[in-house]
């Protein structure tokens, strides 16, 4: 079929004489001859071929026993065009030019919503520019140039400064830095090393990278991101059902409208046949509910594609909708509110002895804390000394031989004496803070105490206060004891901690907080797939495991808790200007309508088709730009 710009262009170009003889009558200019025949003529190819579609549609439409938008356009230019057709075989006036000119106007309105639907989809079109067509492969030590389509799970592949890396993999020698700017939204380069994960589509910046391929096609990080914000451009908000009900009902009783029109200018007023057509032609050409029809779909497709070049993703338009309307934010703790890794928070005693002490008896050590120790001292360059006679005492501690002497890590009974009222209070102090002690002794004394924790991510707290500060309810739900879960919330200002709950019955607690309003979940664990599913609106971290991000409604690329206030931001502003757009379209129908019926034709303001047909395509013209400010509209974060 022809597009939609070829139809309009058409059909302009066949309705400029139409144009020229209207100016003519103006100006005194020549009027071509026999110009109703000559309308008859262009206006029958405009029908045929550009016009053709508006019929078709509005035919299909009547078989199923339904009228839609284009039932408007097709009844209003058909009357148009026929009632010419037998005016001009007697010798009355004409108005092919109405019938044109309806097509040519609703053609441009529906040209400019094409135009602006393909600004606002470039997101998509832009990420999908990212895809790389080679990739550089690494063979019995040879390297060779391959399409992508011919790279496989497990092939090593090499990526110089400059170049974009072609796929999902694991950084298995070198050092870099990367871009992933273009994915993750990150504006600041990441450092890569051995073992570092890598995007495809990404910009390796200033040095070699070796990585083994993880992730191919479909399966990459870039593929789904495409495939997500594809979904969501073209999927339907709740809302939109309700615009449809609306259409649905409005055709026809437009339609009822302008026969009645017909009826009181022709029957009652004892008008002209072709005056009553006129206005009853105009009814129905303006109250075509086009700009009602494109509301809901042009600010989804602009909401959700903002989101993703910020990075989140948004799967559809029923989360965008229900994540507008949000009370409750309920968060799990580790690896979502925390960073999901213990870290030493603090040395007490002499710090450099107490840690590298520690430090070089827990290197030996298989403890789960005993890395987060190792890499304290590591992180301030110490040197750890030669241990001997290591032993792992279970459920006490580790201890050995450190120049000469017995040095041990863990409970303070270990201690031949008594530890210090001084330390024993700090201990007590710091398990308060839920933070897991241990005491280092040397000699039968402890001279120290080492406190360990899985802190707060960086973005956490200020993410949490702005959540607070717009109105939401924020909630931690933890399977960690509730000391542990209390000092977490303290640090980062969770309004309740629900602690203790097994992974089994976190859905349960979030179905207990719907019961407040509508809630959101966000994780990033296997264990939080039922509470992700459960919510009004699962946020599921980028870094999470595959199943949390596949169950999630939202996807925070970054990994970054600030970019919940945003994605919730872009929801209500999508959402508020799609209610704003439906308004415009239906109080512009109301206003019109009368108008063009001849209500106030006693006062001159009268509308013809051809004008009615132009306000109704800048109507829809209008709904589309006031989508597309989304763009540029100021976003919480």
């Amino acid at each position: 079929m022809m597009s939609i710009k070829k139809r309009f262009w058409l059909a302009l170009m066949l309705a400029l004489p139409m144009l020229y003889d209207m100016l003519a009558m103006f100006f005194n200019w020549p009027m071509i001859p026999n110009g109703d025949w000559v309308a008859l003529i262009l206006t029958t190819l405009i029908m045929l071929i550009s016009g053709r579609a508006f019929v078709q549609s509005a035919w299909a439409a009547f078989l199923h026993h339904h009228a839609n938008m284009d039932t408007l356009v097709a009844v209003g230019t058909m009357t148009a065009y026929l009632y010419s057709i037998y005016a001009l075989l007697h010798h009355q006036g004409v108005f092919f030019e109405s019938a044109a000119y309806i097509i040519v106007f609703v053609l441009l309105g529906q040209y400019l919503e094409d135009k602006m639907r393909t600004q606002a989809s470039q997101s998509t079109t832009k990420l999908l520019q990212l895809q790389v067509k080679n990739a550089t492969l690494i063979k019995d030590g040879q390297t060779k140039e391959v399409l992508i389509e011919d790279v496989k799970i497990g092939d090593r592949l090499l990526v110089r400064p400059g170049e974009k890396i072609a796929t999902d993999g694991k950084v298995a020698a070198g050092h870099s830095t990367v871009n992933e700017s273009m994915i993750t939204g990150e504006s600041m380069p990441i450092e890569k090393q051995a073992g570092d994960a890598v995007i495809g589509g990404t910009l390796n910046q200033t040095g070699m990278l070796e990585y083994t391929v993880e992730k191919v096609g479909k399966d990459t990080m870039l593929a789904q991101i495409v495939e997500i914000v594809k979904h969501a451009q073209s999927s339907h908000a709740p809302i939109q059902k309700l615009a449809d009900r609306i259409a649905d009902i409005f055709v026809p009783v437009v339609l009822m409208i302008a026969i009645a029109v017909f009826a009181v200018w022709y029957v009652f007023l004892d008008a002209e046949l072709a005056k009553a057509l006129t206005f009853a032609v105009s009814t129905i050409v303006i109250a075509c509910p086009c700009a009602l029809g494109i509301a809901t779909p042009t600010a989804l497709m602009v909401g959700t594609g903002r989101a993703a070049k910020l990075g989140i993703l948004i799967k559809n338009g029923e989360v965008l909708e229900t994540a507008s309307h949000i009370k409750n934010v309920a968060f799990d703790k580790t690896g979502t509110i925390t960073q999901g890794q213990p870290v030493v928070t603090d040395v007490i005693g002499e710090q450099e002895q107490a840690l590298t002490l520690a430090a070089g008896l827990e290197s030996l050590s298989e403890h789960p804390l005993a890395g987060a120790i190792v890499k304290k001292a590591q992180d301030q360059k110490l040197t750890l000394p030669t241990v001997t006679d290591f032993k792992n005492l279970t459920g006490q501690g580790v201890t050995g031989i450190i120049n000469g002497q017995t040095v041990f890590v863990g409970k303070p009974d270990l201690a031949s004496q008594s530890i210090a009222k001084t330390l024993q209070v700090k201990m007590n102090q710091l398990q308060s803070d839920g933070k897991t002690v241990a005491a280092i002794g040397q000699a039968g004394k402890v001279i120290g105490l080492i406190a360990i924790q899985d802190v707060p991510k960086p973005s956490a707290k200020a993410a949490i206060e702005k959540l607070k500060q717009q109105g939401y309810h924020t909630v931690m739900i933890t399977g960690d004891n509730e000391q542990a879960a209390q000092a977490i919330a303290k640090q980062v200002g969770i309004d309740e901690v629900i602690a203790s709950v097994m992974p089994g019955d976190k859905a349960q607690r979030v179905k207990n907080l719907q019961n407040q309003g509508v809630t959101a979940f966000v994780g990033d664990g296997i264990n939080d797939a039922p509470a992700l599913a459960t919510a009004d609106v699962g946020i599921a971290m980028g870094s999470g495991t595959d199943v949390a991000i596949e169950t999630g409604g939202i996807v925070l690329i970054k990994n970054s808790l600030k970019d919940i206030v945003k994605a919730l931001s872009i929801a209500k502003k999508t959402f508020a200007r799609i209610k704003l757009n439906l308004f415009w379209a239906l109080i512009y129908n109301l206003i019109g309508i009368p108008i063009a019926a001849g209500v106030f034709a006693h006062w001159g303001i009268e509308l013809s088709p051809a004008l009615a047909g132009l306000a109704m395509a800048f109507s829809s013209a209008s709904v589309v730009a006031s989508s597309l400010l989304l763009n540029v509209a100021k976003i919480d974060e």
